[in-house]
């Protein structure tokens, strides 16, 4: 009896791996995708696009430079949980490998490129207190057993995690359990760029010129064709743009095909940066895509301010999230969270600055040393106290007489 493709891939796994585990064809894998343009997106792939490339780096490197602190409520509001076992991870170090910025910077990459981002849960007596991140390339699910299974990129070897353990942080979803892949779903959306970026590459490796033909008024011998072929190949390419043909002999040259104005290919390769920013929800003057102009407010302050609402914002509503759900032990999650820092996004000049703590401090709501710590200064005597104007009288005072 024949065994269905299906079957026949998991007895391979069974003899190659020992266990089987769940595979994803190519064409619905979070890892790769073929775009209808033929090309196969990748990770790898993606990010030799100059515009994903700084869409990812962007996005990635400004959450993982974010500070991230753990936070306990208290009486008075908030306070700083600097002795829970996850905040000295959280903020500076997930790993005795690497820091809090290297670890974010590649768990973000891993939820804009892939499903969403996973992590191995460190732990000590059960209790979390690290997080080693988990490439997304080297884990599969083994649908027999339940359990992920990691290639370790030291050891070479597959370890098996268990689902508890594995700090996981989905995209987009349309199920609320499972990210979106943008190599998946973004396939044909890459695919053309990555097809525009390779024609645009063939044009300038042949001098940016379109074809021609040589017209010889005489039949040629296969010698004297295959010579003829040589000079024009020796008088192509990128390095010999610009050089002259000698026709002689009744010999005239004809162009064939299109040019790249014709074929509208730098038009195409720039709309390709707008349809990849487009996909990533970022403004394509943020990665120097400058053809157009802004309509996201004047002013650097305004500009970062829709870049954190729109653009940051539901990727760090994810994390702080997650952290609350899988990290925190049950009960904890009343007492205490965890929140990105936010406000240097936010800082405007130094003028808007002062001219705003001015307000804050004679209405009561900061006092001198919260705005100090704002601007990394230390704290005052009597800095903790708030205070108010001196003319401002309580609207009762005014009826009861009461006024100065």
């Amino acid at each position: 009896m024949t065994q269905r493709p299906g079957r026949l891939r998991a007895a391979l796994q069974l003899l190659w791996n020992g266990v089987p585990v769940e595979t994803v064809s190519v064409g619905s894998s979070p890892n790769a995708s073929t775009s209808l343009s033929g090309q196969l997106v990748t990770a790898d792939s993606m990010l030799q696009l100059s515009a994903a490339w700084a869409c990812v780096r962007l996005v990635s490197e400004t959450i993982a430079t974010l500070p991230l602190f753990l936070y306990e409520r208290t009486a008075r509001g908030r306070a700083k949980a600097d002795r829970h076992p996850l905040y000295f991870a959280l903020h500076a170090r997930p790993n005795s490998r690497t820091t809090s910025a290297q670890f974010w910077e590649a768990f973000v990459a891993s939820m804009l490129l892939r499903d969403g981002g996973f992590a191995e849960i460190l732990r000590y007596n059960g209790t979390p207190v690290g997080l080693l991140f988990l490439e997304r390339d080297r884990l599969t699910l083994d649908a027999r057993l339940g359990r992920y299974r990691y290639l370790d990129p030291e050891t070479h070897r597959y370890r098996e995690i268990l689902p508890a353990d594995v700090f996981r942080v989905p995209g987009f979803s349309l199920n609320g359990r499972d990210g979106l892949s943008a190599i998946q779903y973004g396939a044909n959306v890459f695919g053309t760029s990555l097809a525009a970026e390779e024609a645009s590459a063939a044009k300038f490796k042949h001098g940016l010129a379109p074809t021609v033909a040589v017209e010889y008024p005489t039949a040629l011998r296969t010698e004297q064709r295959d010579e003829a072929r040589t000079a024009l190949q020796a008088l192509s390419g990128a390095a010999n743009a610009g050089k002259g043909i000698v026709l002689e002999a009744g010999v005239k040259a004809h162009v064939v095909g299109i040019s790249p104005v014709d074929a509208q290919l730098l038009q195409s390769r720039q709309f390709g940066v707008e349809e990849v920013c487009r996909w990533f929800r970022v403004p394509p003057f943020m990665v120097g895509h400058t053809a157009t102009s802004t309509s996201w407010g004047t002013g650097m302050e305004q500009q970062n301010l829709v870049f954190l609402t729109f653009t940051l914002r539901p990727w760090l509503t994810r994390i702080e999230q997650a952290i609350a759900l899988q990290l925190l032990r049950p009960g904890e999650d009343a007492r205490f969270y965890a929140e990105f820092s936010v406000e240097g996004l936010l800082r405007a000049d130094i003028k808007a600055r002062a001219e705003a703590y001015q307000i804050a401090a004679r209405g009561g709501w900061m006092n001198r040393d919260e705005i100090r710590e704002k601007e990394n200064m230390p704290p005052i005597p009597g800095g903790d106290i708030f205070t108010v104007e001196a003319n401002l009288v309580a609207l009762d005072a005014l009826t009861r007489g009461g006024a100065p």
